[in-house]
């Protein structure tokens, strides 16, 4: 029996891409003043980010409940004898913690691992494809650990905002903070390492923020796989998958979304490409 992949909503997966790597999506939750939605559930991409812009509440987040990992946990023990967690950054949100005591609640007695990918968006998704596929190959649990300590090194992310307001409000900011009070309209470039948001540049426009993401996806002398990721600027990631696709086939970039609970932190106007290879 395979072993059996599980991640959180904030790895940016879609249902198709889930559905055929076998991956199981647990949904942290988005807060509308005392309306509960679960992440792209309830509450899709496009509709979340309608809502972001126009109401007058500001959106929260919380993580799952300890009981949905303990559900997943022992529904998958049906299948299988092995189980893998692959979790958001510990940093930024207790889910790690749900994950671990989802663990200790289950009935089940498969054995089960819980990893603090010390990621999110697609650099989580990438760490949990490529967990996924080494499974559907016919690896054991120790070897799939392998893969995710192996990768999660080589795993390397770019993100394009217009602002940072919102991860300043979310707390999520890291050293991006040293970009905030510019007397000048910038466009901060951030990456996430070691499980925290860090600054990496700034442009001076949207455009030389863009010619950034596709520079640095292009140094890859080797890549294994790349995804690209916008939340309500579809055109942009056209742009870039195309500029992109003279490095790597575009039919095997994933095109994903930056999911509504990520979208509280980062806002409506995120870019991002995200590469697994080596330098």
């Amino acid at each position: 029996m395979a072993v059996k992949i599980v991640t959180d909503s904030t790895s940016d997966l879609t249902p198709q891409i889930a559905g055929r790597l076998g991956i199981t999506v647990v949904p942290l939750y988005v807060h509308f003043g005392t309306e509960a939605y679960r992440d792209g559930i309830d509450l899709t991409s496009e509709e979340f980010y309608r809502k972001l812009t126009q109401s007058a509440i500001l959106p929260t987040t919380s993580t799952p409940a300890v009981g949905a990992f303990a559900e997943v946990y022992d529904r998958l023990a049906e299948e299988t004898d092995e189980i893998l967690a692959i979790i958001l950054s510990s940093k930024y949100s207790a889910t790690y913690e749900a994950a671990l005591q989802g663990k200790e609640m289950r009935k089940s007695k498969c054995r089960l691992e819980v990893i603090d990918s010390k990621s999110a968006v697609m650099k989580l998704g990438l760490i949990a494809i490529s967990a996924a596929k080494a499974a559907q190959a016919g690896s054991s649990l120790d070897e799939v650990i392998d893969v995710v300590h192996s990768n999660m090194c080589r795993v390397h992310l770019r993100m394009v905002f217009d602002t940072l307001e919102y991860l300043k409000r979310g707390g999520r900011i890291g050293t991006a903070q040293a970009f905030l009070g510019s007397m000048l309209k910038v466009n901060p470039i951030i990456t996430i390492e070691d499980g925290y948001t860090k600054a990496v540049a700034r442009t001076h426009s949207r455009a030389r923020a863009i010619d950034h993401l596709c520079s640095f996806a292009m140094s890859f002398p080797h890549i294994e796989e790349m995804a690209v990721e916008d939340a309500t600027t579809p055109d942009e990631a056209e742009i870039l998958l195309e500029r992109l696709s003279a490095k790597f086939p575009r039919e095997r970039i994933y095109r994903t979304k930056v999911s509504p609970v990520v979208g509280t932190h980062v806002g409506p106007h995120v870019l991002a490409v995200t590469v697994l290879g080596d330098r």
